[in-house]
């Protein structure tokens, strides 16, 4: 069972960095650490980052824990900086897929890198958990490795790789790391800590939510169950077998069909109430994922937020690097933001967010956001501006419904769509009155709002309070928010609202802005590309930008990420939540070809003077007069 997390009051001892050498550990008067925290990030000292967050948590239940953020994978003495941990290594690629941060959608080499000193590329490799893992294992023997963080998350079973286009096995097979530990990581990383602590071996942690392992033995499995069965009464309807990964990774339509029943079992069992023990079968061995964490509590929540973080990057970055420049540059989008909740219960078919975070919402009080916000407004570099107030959804500030807390989030349906549960309680008090209590703090001019907006979520409010405030104080000229797509079948694959619910968003944020004497506009993304999306589709959407005069500078090529159900449309060109009449899934459009990719993109982006060879291509395949678009 998980316990609740400990926290001890800050004193001034606190106010360090965790060290990233021996020499700043020494000064600390450590001769040893317990923990070394090896990160594809640079370090900031921050609670947006999971080496500074983690080991903060750890350090204030009493552990020492060493960074080595980004180290050289091509000198094995990089990860000998701390010596031998008395407990584990903690192996992490970093805030994102290591191959997301090194690659863009069309697969080409990033030129810049945020996480990384000067903003430069190529400081983390490839597959950064593996190869992490593996000069570990060169540098010291029988070490305990624990893996975590997003690659490991959402490549915790087999799934299916889009730089290979292959189906790869679980990263924790992959990497021979002793222990994956997925989501957010706080309750399962303290667990693990103290049964390390006491003496236990790795290899038999076993019962830690939030944890995957790994066997090639079926009686040990055997006993596992059995096991937790007498512990946490869990029936045998509490455990299913996944398809095998010989089974998912067959290279036709059965393979793929496997692939998204397997797909489909993993995203309706990411609920830390109602979530059974999942194992797959890869050759002789097996993987064992226990049930997610639980959430945090608010006071947790609060608690975590408000460890004794320098909010800074670390001294060493204050060097120039080999391109002239100093810092790390992701530190600039999170430094003056309140982290205000954590999960998602929007469910994008595209984000993988619910896969890691989960679907229930997760606050901190007003009191904590309060705090960090008046401490905000004593930084010699603060200018009065809060840049964002939120979190994957920022008007997301309560579960969906009271089931929930009680039942788990439900299995077999969404809370937004294609159309809103029943259940879904709509509200905004709770937000509204956190924003009116920031605008009156002395220093902070204004507050923005950055995350996303659900408009659909805002538009089933009959109280336009929150709309209203959201005008007249927490926008400057224009609000982004993400309608995806025009076209109704492409975005009810993507788990959005319908078109016409953008339309009377539209409608209705203009006349607010009219009552408020206002002139503010709204910049609406696209996604080119998406499962479902033809060639037709895109043009749909550009006749739609045509019509209303806003044409986007940027939209988004579909990116194919390890976790997302989009992920599981684009390889296996099947819908796992609909279903033909003999029972197999329906078969959907997905443009795979670059070429018709560019063309998609070049539709939406009809204005550019670049395009127009593109777009006179798709119009002749359509059979369309250019001059609809073009003139």
């Amino acid at each position: 069972m998980n316990q609740a997390l400990k926290f001890k009051k800050n004193t001034k001892e606190d106010s360090h960095f965790l060290p990233v050498s021996k020499k700043e550990a020494e000064e600390l008067g450590w001769s040893e650490v317990d923990f070394v925290f090896v990160s594809g990030d640079a370090y900031i000292d921050h609670p947006s980052f999971a080496p500074s967050l983690l080991g903060r948590l750890l350090e204030k239940n009493g552990y020492k824990v060493g960074i080595i953020p980004q180290p050289d994978v091509n000198n094995s003495e990089s990860f000998k900086i701390f010596g031998r941990p008395r407990l584990a290594f903690l192996v992490s690629a970093g805030a994102m897929d290591s191959m997301v941060s090194n690659y863009t959608a069309n697969k080409k080499l990033r030129s810049s890198d945020a996480y990384s000193h000067g903003g430069m590329s190529g400081k983390r490799p490839d597959r950064a958990t593996i190869v992490y893992v593996s000069k570990i294992r060169q540098a010291f023997k029988n070490i305990p490795v624990i893996i975590g963080g997003i690659e490991a998350s959402l490549r915790r079973c087999a799934h299916y790789d889009y730089w290979t286009d292959k189906i790869r096995r679980s990263i924790l097979l992959d990497s021979k790391a002793d222990l994956l530990l997925y989501g957010m990581g706080e309750h399962s990383i303290l667990q693990v800590a103290s049964l390390l602590n006491k003496g236990i071996p790795i290899k038999q942690i076993k019962n830690v939510k939030g944890s995957v392992w790994t066997t090639g033995k079926k009686e040990e499995i055997s006993e596992f169950l059995k096991e937790s069965s007498q512990k946490e009464n869990i029936s045998e309807k509490k455990v299913i077998f996944l398809p095998s990964f010989e089974e998912v990774s067959e290279n036709s339509p059965k393979g793929k069909h496997k692939f998204a029943e397997s797909f489909l079992i993993q995203e309706q069992n990411t609920d830390s109430i109602n979530a059974s023990i999942l194992i797959e079968q890869t050759d002789s061995r097996f993987i064992v994922q226990n049930p997610p964490s639980p959430p945090l509590t608010q006071q947790e929540f609060d608690q975590i937020m408000e460890l004794p973080y320098q909010k800074k990057w670390h001294p060493i970055y204050d060097k120039p690097c080999e391109n002239g420049k100093t810092g790390v540059p992701a530190l600039q989008e999170v430094l003056f933001d309140l982290q205000s909740v954590r999960g998602c219960f929007g469910s994008c078919s595209f984000c993988a967010i619910t896969f890691h975070q989960g679907r229930t919402i997760q606050a901190r009080s007003h009191e904590s956001i309060i705090k960090e916000a008046i401490e905000l407004t004593k930084r010699p570099d603060f200018k009065g501006y809060i840049h964002d107030v939120g979190g994957p959804t920022a008007n997301f500030r309560k579960p969906s419904c009271k089931k929930q807390l009680t039942f788990g989030v439900c299995k077999n349906r969404q809370c937004l769509s294609p159309k809103p549960c029943p259940n879904l309680e709509v509200s905004h008090e709770d937000y509204i009155q956190l924003l009116r209590k920031l605008r009156k703090i002395p220093g902070i001019k204004k507050i923005f709002i950055r995350s996303g907006i659900r408009f659909d979520y805002l538009m089933l409010d009959k109280d336009k309070t929150f709309l209203e405030e959201l005008c007249k104080f927490h926008i400057s000229g224009q609000l982004k928010v993400a309608p995806e797509s025009v076209s109704d079948k492409v975005l009810s694959l993507m788990r959005k609202s319908s078109h016409s619910v953008y339309e009377k968003f539209e409608e209705e944020y203009a006349q607010m802005n009219k009552k408020l004497e206002k002139k503010q506009y709204l910049v609406p993304y696209y996604i080119a590309s998406h499962p479902g999306s033809t060639l037709k589709d895109a043009l749909e959407t550009a006749k739609y930008l045509k019509k209303t005069g806003f044409v986007p500078d940027q939209i988004q090529d579909f990116y194919p990420t390890p976790g997302s159900l989009s992920t599981c449309q684009y390889y296996t060109e099947l819908d796992p939540y609909s279903r033909n009449p003999d029972g197999t899934f329906k078969a959907i459009y997905v443009p795979k070809k670059e070429r018709e990719r560019k063309l998609q993109r070049a539709l939406i982006q009809f204005n550019k003077k670049e395009n127009k060879p593109l777009v006179l291509e798709a119009m002749k395949i359509l059979n369309e007069n250019p001059n609809t678009l073009l003139k």
